[in-house]
């Protein structure tokens, strides 16, 4: 049975003899590194069911394939089971199996939907952190801590431009323009920008300076000495600064951190609740879907319009008229 994750090792491409080595390395990078490292984990749970159940991974029939989703559902919800058979088919792709790729199969299409209709689609996201809160985390640091120093700025910068994780802890000091209004941040390599073109994003100076992310930042590029490189870095036990940038885990542990100081539960938090507090509390404070998908840089409308839902469950709810 052939365990190949074709994805990241396509020995199409590298015994390619008419490549040159520059093109053989370009075409190894067409995902992104956090894509890549999520199919072949996939990839790995698919590849071991099949050697428990001997069959093959590569060149899966495709009732193994729906043998398999089957198991998954027992414990898995249905956007997983979805990622998984992306992982399968993109991994059949590219190892040769265009025309006959398995997962492609009506008979794997319609067992999916029958999953579907059984488990329900609808996602329980983590809990959004809303401006409101915002204002309370910001009376928590003592910016004459280097750490809070460091964890405010983080933590404020990743509301006020309805931060991915891997976004904020990616930003470099060369990236930061500060103007009169405000900062002006480069993005380079977001998940929305898959070919790194690039995209500025401005993030204006608050009327509150407790709450001002660019004074925030200001402050702790002050504090930190940082001058290029990244701009969020972990501290060594002695609490000396690194050069590496911190890992998008850290982000998710901070604020579960400082939730949890505020007395919340932090299993109801993550990195993500950020971005999606932002987008909640835009649309709690009447801001148009356009001008909100301007500051979250979502290519689609579906999911800020699901926020703006959220956001708007307690604002245009019919008891609020009637007490």
């Amino acid at each position: 049975m052939n365990d190949n994750f074709f994805l990241k090792d396509n020995s199409s491409i590298l015994n390619n003899k008419n490549l040159s080595q520059k093109s053989k390395k370009r075409m190894q990078s067409v995902l992104a590194k956090n894509t890549l490292s999520a199919y072949e984990s996939d990839w790995r749970d698919f590849y071991q069911w099949c050697k428990y159940h001997n069959v093959d991974a590569l060149g899966a029939t495709e009732e193994t394939i729906v043998n398999y989703i089957n198991d998954l559902a027992d414990h898995a919800k249905s956007n997983t089971i979805s990622r998984r058979l992306t992982a399968i088919s993109e991994n059949h792709k590219a190892a040769g199996f265009i025309e006959n790729n398995p997962v492609k199969s009506n008979l794997v299409k319609n067992a999916l939907q029958a999953i579907k209709r059984e488990k329900g689609t609808m996602q329980q996201g983590k809990a959004p952190i809303l401006v409101e809160d915002i204002i309370e985390l910001s009376m928590l640091f003592n910016t004459e801590d280097i750490i809070q120093c460091r964890d405010k700025a983080l933590i404020l910068l990743g509301f006020s431009g309805a931060f991915r994780r891997s976004e904020l802890v990616n930003i470099q000091y060369e990236d930061l323009t500060f103007t009169r209004e405000g900062l002006i941040i480069l993005l380079k390599n977001s998940k929305a920008d898959q070919l790194g073109e690039g995209e500025y994003l401005a993030i204006p100076y608050a009327s509150d300076r407790n709450i001002c992310a660019v004074t925030a930042l200001q402050k702790w590029i002050e504090k930190s000495h940082i001058h290029t490189g990244p701009i969020f870095r972990p501290f060594t036990k002695k609490h000396q600064l690194k050069n590496t940038h911190l890992s998008d885990k850290s982000v998710a542990l901070l604020v579960k951190k400082y939730m949890e100081l505020l007395g919340f539960d932090s299993r109801d938090f993550a990195g993500h609740s950020l971005r999606r507090g932002f987008a909640s509390s835009a649309a709690q404070h009447n801001v148009d879907e356009r001008t909100i998908m301007q500051q979250t840089r979502h290519k689609s409308e579906k999911m800020v319009r699901r926020y703006i839902e959220q956001g708007n469950l307690f604002k245009n709810n019919a008891l609020r008229k009637m007490f």
